[in-house]
């Protein structure tokens, strides 16, 4: 009888012993879960929606001729498996005259605070012909960013009392966020 017991003993002692080297080991593997940072210098691609709300003083000029100066924030969102982030507070401050185009400024803010600084631009004299986007630098992971985007600015609401409300409407790009190469230069009017 007591050759049983130790044998009960010893078969539970090595159960114990054996569960508790598999805990010990699963335990002591590091977890990683997928990050949704990227390497420093890779290119992003995406497409997403914007919409904006804002203001826009009017200039009269010749009878045909207007200028405006506008102000615009909003919510981007990109979408793509490569997209820098998923949502991005927009803001905007431009010139827009309906002889010579579009010259504005743009940053986007992500989720913690990092931001991206573009220049927006368009030869278009109407609304609702293609803009262009380029990235110029910005904070964070966006340090050195290049990069370029497109759109069409798609009115909402537009009146009298200098409120204006939008959409964008076909945004696609790229970006490269972090890397340390020189901006790309330009040659001749935008």
């Amino acid at each position: 009888m007591n050759c049983l017991r130790c044998l009960s003993f010893g078969y539970s002692f090595f159960c114990l012993a054996l569960i508790a080297t598999l805990v010990l080991t699963a335990c002591d593997r590091q977890t990683t879960t997928p990050s949704n940072e990227s390497e420093p210098g890779q290119v992003h691609t995406f497409t997403g929606t914007w919409s904006a709300t804002g203001t826009r003083q009017t200039m009269k000029l010749e009878s045909d001729h207007r200028s405006y100066i506008f102000r615009l924030t909003g919510s981007l969102l990109l979408k793509g498996k490569e997209r820098p982030r998923k949502g991005f507070k927009a803001d905007v401050i431009g010139f827009f005259d309906n002889r010579i185009g579009l010259q504005a400024r743009a940053v986007w803010t992500d989720d913690r605070g990092d931001k991206v600084f573009s220049e927006i631009y368009s030869e278009g004299k109407v609304p609702g012909e293609l803009i262009e986007g380029r990235f110029i630098g910005g904070t964070g992971r966006y340090a050195n960013a290049i990069g370029e985007y497109t759109f069409t600015w798609k009115r909402l609401i537009n009146n009298d009392n200098g409120a204006v409300s939008g959409r964008v409407v076909d945004l696609k790009g790229w970006v490269r966020d972090g890397s340390s190469e020189a901006l790309p230069t330009t040659t001749g009017d935008q």
